[in-house]
Order: structure tokens, then C-alpha cells, then sequence
């Protein structure tokens, strides 16, 4: 079975930092790109991060290049993701993902809450 299961959310200050784990389970996790995505309740589902699954390609949205660092441990079948100086902003759900024969993988989703 085919699974991703996200942590490490939580409510933090502006300007603070949370690390997300996503642990999957059920495929050869080594070979294949995983994402991060978050959604606000309102807004539609916005792609992150994405990392290859030898961790060599990493690509990230603007609103969060060089704040946010997507990372792997392929021996953990774990990806993780480094947020940094978080802004009000950035509150959301946090989702991980990948395609498993042509079909999106979803965890359960993680909140993160950035607020004063």
C-alpha cells in the first residue's frame, strides 16, 4: 500500500522555522520526484518544492526560493522541508506528493500556522 504520512507542522512566529518530514512507504522510494504542495482554505493548491529522486534536481516556487530547502534521505524513504524566515504568508496545510503509476499520491496534510 502506497503511503505518505507528513509531521512536524505546528503554529510559529514570524520569522521563524519548522522542519516537515514526510515518511512514504509502499514503492522504491529512490526513484521517483517528490513535491511539496500547500493550500489555504479559499485558495487553490500551490506546488512548493519538488526534489529528484536522487536529490540532485531541486526546483521551488518563487514566494519561496531561498527560504525553503526540500531535502531526501532515500535510506529513510523520507523527503523533508526546511522553512525558513516563515511569514504570516505562508500559513497553510502543507501536503506531500508523488505519481505512482500515473496516479497522484497525497498525504493527509500537516498545518502550519505562522502568526504573532
Amino acid at each position: 500500500q502506497v503511503q505518505l504520512v507528513e509531521s512536524g507542522g505546528g503554529l510559529v512566529q514570524p520569522g521563524g522555522s519548522l522542519r516537515l518530514s514526510c515518511a512514504a512507504s509502499g514503492f522504491t522510494f529512490s526513484m521517483y520526484v517528490m513535491k511539496w504542495f500547500r493550500q489555504d482554505p479559499g485558495k487553490e493548491r500551490e506546488l512548493v518544492a519538488s526534489i529528484s529522486g536522487g536529490g540532485l534536481i531541486r526546483n521551488y516556487a518563487d514566494s519561496v526560493k531561498g527560504r525553503f530547502t526540500i531535502s531526501r534521505d532515500n535510506a529513510k524513504n523520507t523527503v523533508y522541508l526546511q522553512m525558513n524566515s516563515l511569514l504570516p504568508e505562508d500559513t497553510a496545510v502543507y501536503y506531500c506528493n508523488t505519481r505512482y503509476n500515473m496516479i497522484d499520491i497525497w498525504g493527509k496534510g500537516t498545518l502550519v500556522t505562522v502568526s504573532s
